[in-house]
């Protein structure tokens, strides 16, 4: 209790305490001025992202220092409040649980860098592309949602940097910087699936090819960071049968932000070569009456199949 008493009356006695406020004021001051002309040197000529980082790194250095130096402007001296000051830290951190989780995530994604200001990501159900990191949360502008194929919806999502520990955070713009995407396209059985797979083989190569030398340079810079392996970065179309026709698909390389625009280039490239060939027709979910005496394969009609069934051993009576 002496200790309190002394803390307070250090603190809160007439000359003191103006001589406290008074330095406090100055070191404000003084921080203050130092950032405004340190951001007006580094800022000059810079571009938006650059300008973003700067204003981060800077306010990261200059804030922590001027608390630490008005922390020993107010308790310098003070030889008998290390006992008071690790009770009301304890409590602190009982009551402050979540902020200083969020603090422990703020400093692990400066560390680990699982992710920066421009990276598409997604955090448990949220994705989108991180606009702003600050030391309690970092923002998001949404993607997806109610709007198909990752298209921005306009709103700012504000996510605590706790969650980083606790979900699982998937980086579009990590690795190679690219991502795969498919396209299935499913034609009727009595179309041509060779033709049409040669098709969209030549459409997929037509749109894929160029990025595929360049995601080649980008994996091998990855690899030294991540083990990240392809066999193979060009496209290719995959054949598998489904219950009404069978599916080609085709899968390609295609940068983050622009998988909508590469699948409508794709699909439109499609949808004008197969109105080109008369032997090639989409298929869908139908209801169809299949009457095998006519429209099955030969072999498997009623007649082949009781003209290929061996006789029936014949019967003999004892006499």
């Amino acid at each position: 209790m002496g200790d309190l008493t002394t803390l307070r009356d250090q603190l809160f006695s007439g000359q003191i305490l103006e001589s406290k406020v008074f330095y406090s004021i100055l070191a404000i001051v003084f921080f203050w001025l130092v950032r405004r002309i340190i951001l007006i040197v580094l800022l000059r000529g810079r571009d938006v992202q650059v300008q973003y980082r700067i204003r981060k790194t800077v306010a990261y250095i200059t804030y922590p220092l001027a608390f630490l130096v008005i922390g020993r402007i107010w308790f310098a001296g003070f030889q008998a409040v290390s006992t008071y000051l690790g009770l009301l830290s304890a409590g602190l951190a009982i009551a402050l649980q979540a902020p200083l989780v969020n603090l422990a995530g703020w400093a692990f994604i400066l560390w680990r860098q699982p992710l920066k200001v421009g990276d598409r990501i997604q955090l448990g159900d949220d994705r989108g592309d991180v606009i702003d990191q600050r030391i309690f949360m970092f923002s998001l502008m949404e993607i997806g949602n109610w709007v198909d194929s990752d298209q921005s919806t306009g709103r700012v999502i504000h996510i605590p940097n706790g969650k980083i520990f606790t979900d699982v955070l998937a980086n579009y713009s990590q690795g190679f910087q690219y991502i795969w995407n498919e396209i299935p396209v499913l034609v009727t059985f009595e179309s041509d699936w060779r033709k049409a797979k040669q098709l969209l083989d030549e459409i997929a190569q037509r749109h894929g090819t160029s990025l595929s030398d360049s995601a080649a340079r980008k994996l091998r810079e990855a690899a030294k960071k991540f083990m990240i392996f392809y066999s193979k970065l060009t496209p290719v179309v995959y054949t598998t049968v489904k219950d009404c026709g069978v599916m080609l698909t085709i899968r390609y390389l295609c940068e983050p932000r622009k998988r909508r625009g590469s699948e409508q280039e794709i699909w439109e490239d499609i949808l004008d070569a197969f109105a080109a060939h008369d032997d090639i027709d989409f298929a869908y979910p139908t209801q169809r009456y299949y009457h095998n005496d006519t429209e099955g394969k030969p072999g498997t009609r009623p007649e082949a199949i009781y003209a290929s069934a061996p006789p029936a051993p014949s019967k003999t009576s004892e006499e």
